[in-house]
């Protein structure tokens, strides 16, 4: 048996059946079609009704300091995203924009008690991930200019940004490949007996392909140190969850390889940063991986040229009103750890932030065409392509 979930008391199995699947859900505070679980996932449990009580046995509480912690960072994960789609629309910089506001609870519940030493393997949607992990904002906004101070000088498309010195994986176009890799990291980890731990992000959509299931296979197969995280905002791109899977929960897809899996409320912040600790610090002390599904949504088109006409209008309001920021609000006010002054603070401070990062990037040169041969070519190579006539008299 594995460590005790402090969400619901319940244990998780070291390998899920369907049965016991049915048990976790029906204990579980966290499933999506509940009433926000931040009230349960912090020192109360749900019984069969529906009701709530105190537990002597669930997990400690979550501080107030990290609650709010919680709170400031989605908020400033939307700002940024907001600030962003802006900067794209105007035409500021080029390539596309692939924006998760509205998914803000999942990023920051999971990534921001990581170790500087814990590897991120982000997706294209998951820029935000570098904020929590304390990546700077000239670097950020650097990698969306394209610009030489960004972290891969200028090489890759916005979608395409990761950062070594924190160990964010650069993800590629290729729907899912991040989890190979970061299973690879994972495995690396294990067979050098570090307790640095992987967390793999992906959406719904990649559950579909060939990538993710041999990440998962293999990580089941050799017990590995990570954590997957599929986001389920019920479309990839344009094509709706129900033609990707059958199945309501893509958790219990984890039983195949012999894993837990976990479905919770993308958008309860509280609920998910108590599911994310449990499976990271289950991979840290050598029990396995853990499938994380959390259930959100997009707010926007897969991109900043989506319309997103495949989706209704009514649908998109139903899940803006599930707004995790808005919720942690009203968690926080009846708290009486939450102010609108407290929220316009955190907001100009962080535009401000925002503004000197925007400027550094604009003013940062842009990358020579020649340069695209370093880290590349050899030096000799690189040499010999500059001086052509030199090494060849043909030129």
């Amino acid at each position: 048996m594995g460590p005790s979930n402090p969400v619901s008391g319940a244990r998780f199995p070291e390998s899920l059946r369907y049965n016991e699947l049915a048990r976790i859900r029906a204990e579980m505070a966290t499933k999506v079609k509940e009433p926000m679980a931040a009230a349960a996932a912090n020192g109360t449990k749900q019984k069969a009704n529906g009701s709530s009580s105190s537990s002597s046995s669930s997990a400690p509480l979550i501080s107030n300091d990290k609650l709010k912690q919680l709170y400031q960072t989605m908020l400033q994960c939307r700002l940024l995203e907001e600030r962003a789609r802006i900067l794209k629309k105007q035409a500021r910089f080029k390539g596309n924009y692939y924006a998760a506001v509205g998914q803000e609870a999942t990023a920051v519940g999971v990534a921001i008690d990581l170790r500087p030493e814990d590897t991120i393997a982000p997706s294209h949607r998951d820029f935000i991930t570098g904020l929590i992990k304390g990546v700077p904002l000239e670097a950020m906004f650097s990698q969306l200019y394209g610009r030489t101070t960004s972290p891969d000088r200028g090489r890759s498309a916005p979608a395409h940004a990761g950062y070594a010195p924190l160990n964010i994986i650069t993800p590629a176009s290729t729907i899912a490949a991040q989890l190979n890799i970061g299973t690879g990291v994972a495995l690396a980890n294990q067979l050098t007996k570090k307790d640095d731990v992987v967390v793999a992000f992906s959406g719904e959509g990649s559950t579909s392909l060939g990538f993710w299931h041999e990440a998962l296979n293999f990580a089941g197969v050799r017990n590995l140190p990570i954590v997957y995280v599929c986001q389920n905002n019920l479309w990839a791109e344009s094509v709706s969850v129900k033609l990707q899977t059958k199945v309501e929960d893509i958790s219990i897809k984890a039983a195949a390889y012999g894993f837990p899996g976990i479905t919770v409320d993308g958008n309860d912040v509280v609920a998910v940063y108590r599911v994310a600790q449990e499976a990271i610090e289950r991979a840290r002390h050598g029990g396995g991986p853990t499938l994380i599904e959390a259930k959100t949504y997009r707010w926007y088109g897969h991109s900043e040229i989506d319309p997103a006409k495949y989706r209704t209008a009514e649908e998109v309001e139903e899940w803006k009103a599930k707004d995790p920021i808005a919720a942690m609000e009203r968690y926080l006010g009846d708290k009486n750890l939450f102010s609108s002054a407290w929220k316009q603070q955190i907001t100009d401070e962080f535009n401000k932030k925002l503004d000197a990062a925007v400027e550094f990037a604009e003013k940062s040169p842009q990358p020579e065409p020649i340069d695209c041969l370093d880290h590349l070519y050899s030096f000799d190579i690189r040499d010999r392509e500059l001086n052509r006539k030199i090494y060849s008299p043909k030129f």
